[in-house]
């Protein structure tokens, strides 16, 4: 009995242990793609910002090359200040500014709407356009609060010095507005670490340490203030606990940028990739807890069946007189043993087919790939106002999940040894859609592919699907493989082969080669270790099963000059009668 606990509970440990090494390597995944859509949503309201700020600079510098603008502020006779008044005030509604000024390199007003000072205090901006240059500053109204972005642009003297200083306000709100439904927090904090742009509002003024008041950009009265956020590690990540209108559990990513010497940040919500790990790690230990369970009870079975034997064992020596009764009653224990026998070759057959299941995960990441891909697409695409092309990439992606239940009826029907009979399939335009599948993994792996169509209809009977399956799970594997290599390229051709009813697809990658090609394409085989959640040895045995399915062959040996070379010899489709059907795409 105390063996058993100890069994049981050593069972168990293993269990928890498992469930938080899947728990782990799930959440880091997860939380490895989530940083890189919060990048890519960043980036997107850098660009934004920048240009809004950079396309006002130019406006500044226009104004200040228009020609009354320059005859006032080198005081040529007959340009009235309320004339350029008026220009001034037209160009910023035109351009959505809040006023432009024109000054004078010291920073008195020569003309531009009624202000409430007669000389403007020289911010950084100005004193760097009275030298000649164009200069941007931000700063909180000490009058109204409001955050302010000016540009000054300098006037030159037809001799060369500056004459005077146009002066561009915009609302930090204006640049703010186009943002403000992303579901992703943004925040752009300046050189004091102050929040100055946001699009929430209650993430304005955070600051982690209250700074020092630089030249009037925070007045007295600014209601600067700490982040409500603590941070904690998850999974080797720090993430951050959000507030009310946060998420809570967010991956936070920054961006320096200095063209406008602020720096980006965002919170890209984490909850739901915890969930997802959470929820991988629970299912893993309720199938293992299963499977324990399962194996306890046929121990226990048979432990009872054993002394269950020894006991008519021992009455049978014991009770020679009831030899007859007791062979009987042991050779009904024999049947029974062998019915039990049957039973658990059946379940171990199940245990197999149940196994060959989790390949689903492996096939369907490729496609799942690409429809995220498409979709990022077409929400870039839809904020930039290209129907069009958004409409390409939904037809794409509703293919890729018509793709996949193709795919899921194929393993189903492998699952069960369904035998579909082959059709006619072009086998070059099914390596094309395997290499768009594969396109994205393959360029985050730095692999270069050399793929040249062949010179003549390459018609192969086989299944569409079936075949683009073999030929990702072959690129995947080079792809891996080529993983610490210097050089990283596949070579994909199609040719004829040694009979004329044969067409041989030949894959060949730069890699280490295979350290055992007679074990390749046995199940659960893999040259990966253990842990690194990268295969599960089945991508090359399936493919072997669905090249056999439809009469081809699937081998892989190495090449002398380095490198493997997987060919899969497929049977030539019959020529059909001219006026048929349409042949098939290449």
């Amino acid at each position: 009995m105390a063996g058993r606990l100890i069994l049981v509970f050593c069972f168990l440990g293993a269990v928890v242990a498992g469930a938080a090494q899947v728990w782990m390597m799930a959440a880091r995944e997860g939380l490895a793609r989530l940083e890189e859509r919060a990048e890519a949503d960043l980036r997107l309201a850098s660009d934004r910002l920048v240009s809004a700020l950079l396309q006002f600079r130019e406006i500044a510098v226009l104004a200040a090359a228009h020609p009354d603008v320059a005859a006032l502020a080198r005081a040529e006779a007959g340009v009235a200040p309320e004339a350029v008044a008026a220009v001034l005030r037209r160009i910023a509604d035109q351009a959505g500014a809040r006023d432009i000024l024109l000054l004078s390199p010291e920073g008195r007003v020569l003309a531009g709407e009624a202000v409430p000072l007669d000389r403007w205090p020289l911010t950084p901006d100005l004193r760097r356009a009275a030298r000649g240059a164009s200069g941007r500053h931000h700063l909180v109204d000490p009058a109204t609060g409001e955050r302010m972005f000016t540009f000054a642009a300098p006037v030159f003297r037809e001799n060369g010095p500056v004459a005077g200083i146009v002066l561009l306000r915009i609302e930090a709100e204006q640049v703010e507005a186009p943002g403000r439904g992303d579901p992703v927090p943004v925040w752009f904090t300046d050189t004091a670490g102050v929040a100055f742009v946001a699009n929430r509002s209650e993430m304005v003024f955070e600051t982690e340490a209250r700074p020092v008041s630089l030249e009037g950009v925070y007045p007295p009265g600014t209601p600067l203030h700490a982040p409500a956020r603590r941070t904690r590690m998850v999974a080797g990540t720090p993430l951050q606990e959000g507030g009310a209108y946060l998420p809570a559990l967010a991956l936070p990513v920054s961006q320096p940028l200095p063209v406008i010497s602020m720096t980006g940040h965002a919170l890209a919500d984490a909850t739901g990739v915890m969930r997802s790990a959470r929820a991988q790690a629970l299912s893993v230990a309720l199938a293992a807890l299963a499977v324990g369970a399962v194996f306890l009870a046929l121990w226990e079975r048979r432990r009872a069946l054993a002394a269950r034997l020894a006991a008519e064992a021992r009455a049978n020596a014991a009770l020679e007189q009831r030899v007859a009764a007791r062979t009987a009653e042991l050779s009904a224990a024999n049947a029974r043993l062998r019915q039990t026998q049957a039973e658990l070759v059946q379940a171990g057959k199940l245990s197999a087919l149940g196994q060959m299941s989790a390949g689903i995960s492996h096939e369907l990441n490729q496609p799942l790939m690409a429809i995220g891909s498409y979709a990022e697409n077409a929400e870039l695409l839809l904020e930039r106002g290209r129907g069009a092309e958004v409409g390409e990439n939904l037809a794409r992606i509703s293919d890729m999940a018509r793709r996949m239940g193709r795919i899921i009826k194929n393993l189903r029907a492998f699952a069960r040894q369904e035998a579909e009979p082959a059709t006619r399939v072009g086998l070059a335009a099914v390596v094309e859609a395997a290499l768009d599948i594969s396109q994205m993994r393959l360029a985050r792996a730095g692999v270069s592919v050399d793929w040249q169509r062949p010179d003549f209809p390459a018609i192969v009977m086989g299944g569409e699907v079936r075949l683009s399956q073999v030929v990702v799970n072959l690129l995947a594997n080079a792809a891996d493989a080529m993983a610490d290599s210097a050089t990283r390229q596949i070579t994909i051709r199609i040719a004829r082969g040694d009979r004329p009813d044969r067409i041989v697809l030949s894959l060949r990658d730069t890699g280490p080669g295979i350290a055992e090609p007679e074990k390749i394409f046995d199940p659960f085989y893999s040259t990966k270790e253990v842990g690194t959640g990268e295969g599960m040895g089945l991508g090359l045995s399936i493919s072997y099963g669905l090249v056999q399915s439809f009469g081809g062959t699937l081998r892989g040996e190495n090449v002398s000059e380095g490198g493997a070379l997987f060919t899969v010899d497929l049977q030539a489709a019959p020529e059909i009668a001219r006026g048929g059907p349409k042949e098939e795409a290449q």
